[in-house]
């Protein structure tokens, strides 16, 4: 048994590779207890995901169900066929992840399914919380590691920092979503009626996120601090270069980071960790 949760762990982390360079150097610079359980949540996380986004030849609806049935039974029973989902049902089990942010997430999957427009600030941040704030739940409770009483001070700031970044992926994959897929989950805002004043409401809005965020990232301990300020850092400069780029542009081509970049925001996380300043 032993040997086949090590493979299941291991298949976590090569879908998090897969999927995600930038995600997973960040993730390698925690310590390797955490670093297994962040790849299973990333895990989870992205098929779910690729289940609402991409897999347009097959039914959709059915292979979410599926996936939320296996992920109960996976819980369940303490074990499941499926490696990605084994792995993720050892993390849930060892740090006391509750089956509320589980459900939140899945049922924000499903409004992908089933929801295009959303007509109000409450909606959005309904969808956000279980798509993105959860998740930064969960990974806070792996970072505290049975803490309950570090987690709840450091809720709030992880909360807003997943609300940050998942905003800054609305913002970049604005025309993808309301073109390709028929969402809108920002209110009133479309890609037909996307202009500088809409753009810069929605970046306001993410940097009020960031700010209340960044007290959080603080407070982390060592290894977790790094990697999440790494990613902190990534999506403020992502932010960055959104705002300084025209609305119809930034409807044509999707914004990105290029790899010098991300390796001087490497050096930058280790030099603000090695003084101290973070």
């Amino acid at each position: 048994m032993d040997l086949y949760s090590t493979a299941a762990l291991k298949a976590s982390k090569i879908v998090t590779e897969s999927y995600s360079t930038s995600f997973s150097y960040a993730t390698s610079l925690m310590k390797k207890e955490h670093r297994d359980a962040i790849y299973s949540i990333y895990g989870f996380v992205r098929f779910a995901d690729e289940i609402v986004d991409t897999f347009h030849a097959y039914d959709k609806k059915l292979l979410l169900n599926t996936f939320e049935s296996d992920v109960k039974k996976a819980l369940k029973h303490g074990i499941s066929l499926n490696p990605i989902l084994h792995s993720f049902q050892l993390t849930v089990k060892k740090y006391g992840i509750e089956q509320e942010y589980i459900d939140a997430f899945l049922t924000s999957m499903k409004y992908d399914l089933e929801k295009k427009n959303y007509n109000s600030a409450t909606e959005t941040d309904t969808y956000i919380y279980g798509s993105a704030e959860v998740v930064g739940l969960m990974c806070l409770k792996v970072f505290c590691n049975g803490d309950d009483e570090w987690f709840e001070k450091l809720k709030q700031p992880a909360m807003k920092l997943g609300s940050a970044f998942q905003k800054v992926n609305f913002l970049r994959d604005l025309q993808h979503d309301s073109e390709l897929l028929g969402r809108n989950y920002f209110p009133g805002i479309k890609a037909e009626n996307f202009d500088e004043i809409a753009k810069n409401r929605i970046i306001n809005e993410i940097k009020r996120d960031f700010r209340a965020a960044l007290p959080g990232i603080r407070k982390l301990p060592k290894g977790a601090k790094k990697a999440v300020f790494l990613a902190y850092l990534y999506y403020q400069v992502l932010l960055q270069k959104l705002e300084e780029t025209a609305p119809g542009k930034l409807l044509k081509k999707r914004t990105r980071i290029s790899n010098i970049r991300k390796i001087l925001l490497m050096i930058k996380v280790e030099t603000y960790c090695k003084l101290k300043l973070i």
